[in-house]
């Protein structure tokens, strides 16, 4: 049944009640069906009893010592209701005391030709157990007595007119509750339908009313614990990421255009300058050439980071990951860093000996950002302190420098996209506040854990800790 009704093109809602009243429907069909049943398989019983009983009693009447003449029909040994026929064994007919029941039934019958049928069935001398006479029920016993040597023929009746009015009755009145509990159903069942799907209209009105520039609305949600609160708190929450990531998404892209657009302008100024007067001047020449040269390396740093990060909101940023002995990368990195910045003082406090499993390419990456962050917030004579401590579980990879420290406001903004925390240092430093974003990344993607600790004035610590590799351990 349910998977016609779920060809028709109709609404989820008009299927389910559709759906519910044939379920009801058949229910108290049933319920009804088996009531009446019942009810008549009771009163029947009841009237094959009655005739036992009766033929009980007759035996016992005659075993006494008693005859059959009219004197038996006053004693009351019949149950109310039942007709006694006595026959001798000519078929002769005895003793009927069936005109004393014809006057009742008579209200029962419904006219005069019901009576004569009645009457001639009566007077047949073949009685089945159970017949009817114009829609009236009777059931009927027969027995065989013996008194002073002759044999009679014993034929109880009774009429179950009443029981029949009372089955009609009954019947009519199943029929007018189921059809009264049918509307009861109907009505509560359209209405708690209602109220369950209501929260899927609520989700299907919102996401109409949802724009690209309107995120903001929400489904309300209630206290039960059902799968539709769960639905609509799910929804809600694919509505947040949604949010949040359009709200990154444009951020980015205005950043992103912030940034390209400074070194263009410069490139164009230079350019313009150059094509007027720089030509036949050497030193405007050189300028001009050497500051176009500079803002091309760092639109080209910045494309290269965004399109590093475009990749890792893809997932298309591929790591080739192997087990890596950290120390010589560790060693190859402070030396590097000693180079390019002579004028700080480079620390190798402690290299242990680890294996983790990494990309070494995007490990040295890292590194190199979170030690170029603290050179260009170092001043020049500071001291920048790189050390990594191995422990039963993980490497700790310590760098600390003495520069101008983060404040606690922005600590917990530094790791994201474009976030400067002085905007007029970082045009002097060259920072474009990717660096950290993909540094965070990186450690992500290798089941790392940054610690930031920095306190202004005094310097700041970059601690991340990497899980160990036990497959190819190193021995000390």
């Amino acid at each position: 049944m349910w998977s016609k009704i779920k060809s028709i093109a109709l609404p989820n809602s008009i299927k389910l009640s559709i759906l519910y009243i044939a379920i009801s429907l058949c229910i108290l069909f049933i319920i009804s069906l088996i009531s009446v049943w019942r009810v008549q398989y009771i009163l029947y019983s009841q009237a094959r009893d009655d005739l036992a009983i009766s033929a009980n009693n007759v035996r016992s009447y005659i075993a006494e010592g008693h005859s059959l003449d009219e004197h038996m029909l006053n004693e009351n040994i019949l149950v109310p209701n039942v007709i006694l026929r006595v026959f001798d064994d000519q078929n002769t007919l005895l003793l009927d005391n069936s005109p004393y029941k014809l006057s009742a039934l008579q209200l029962q019958m419904k006219n005069q030709e019901g009576i004569h049928l009645f009457e001639n069935a009566l007077l047949s001398e073949k009685v089945l157990p159970d017949f009817e006479v114009n829609h009236t029920h009777f059931y009927s016993l027969k027995q065989s007595v013996q008194l002073n040597e002759h044999s009679y023929q014993l034929h109880f009746l009774k009429i179950i007119a009443e029981n029949d009015d009372f089955l009609e009755n009954l019947s009519y009145i199943m029929k007018a509750s189921s059809f009264l509990g049918l509307l009861i159903l109907i009505m509560l069942g359209l209405f708690i339908i209602r109220n369950i799907l209501r929260p899927i209209r609520d989700i299907t009105e919102i996401a109409k009313a949802i724009e690209i520039n309107d995120l903001g609305k929400r489904i309300p949600i209630s206290d039960n614990n059902n799968e539709l609160h769960k639905l609509a708190k799910t929804f809600n929450h694919m509505l947040d990421r949604l949010q949040m990531g359009f709200e990154q998404q444009q951020r980015f892209a205005a950043d992103a255009s912030h940034e390209l657009r400074t070194p263009i302008a410069v490139i164009s100024g230079y350019a313009n300058m150059l094509d007027r007067w720089g030509k036949q001047d050497p030193v405007v020449l050189e300028e001009g050439i050497s500051a176009i040269k500079s803002e091309a390396a760092n639109m080209h740093e910045l494309i290269e980071k965004l399109l590093f990060l475009a990749r890792a909101d893809q997932s298309k940023q591929v790591l080739d990951k192997s087990n890596l002995d950290i120390k010589d990368l560790i060693k190859e990195i402070v030396q590097e860093t000693r180079l390019i910045a002579p004028n700080h003082c480079i620390l190798l406090i402690k290299n242990d000996t680890a294996v983790i499993y990494a990309d070494s390419a995007s490990i040295k990456q890292m590194l190199r950002i979170f030690i170029e962050n603290s050179i260009k917030y170092t001043p020049i004579g500071g001291t920048i302190s790189i050390a990594s401590h191995r422990t039963s579980t993980y490497l700790a990879i310590t760098i600390q420098d003495t520069g101008i420290g983060i404040s606690q406001e922005h600590q917990s903004k530094i790791f994201d996209r474009f976030y400067r925390v002085d905007t007029s240092r970082s045009k002097l430093t060259g920072g474009t506040g990717l660096g950290l974003s993909i540094a965070q990344y990186i450690a992500e993607q290798h089941d790392g854990v940054i610690e930031l600790i920095s306190i202004p004035g005094e310097g700041t610590t970059i601690r991340l800790h990497l899980p160990l590799s036990f497959e190819k351990q190193l021995t000390v």
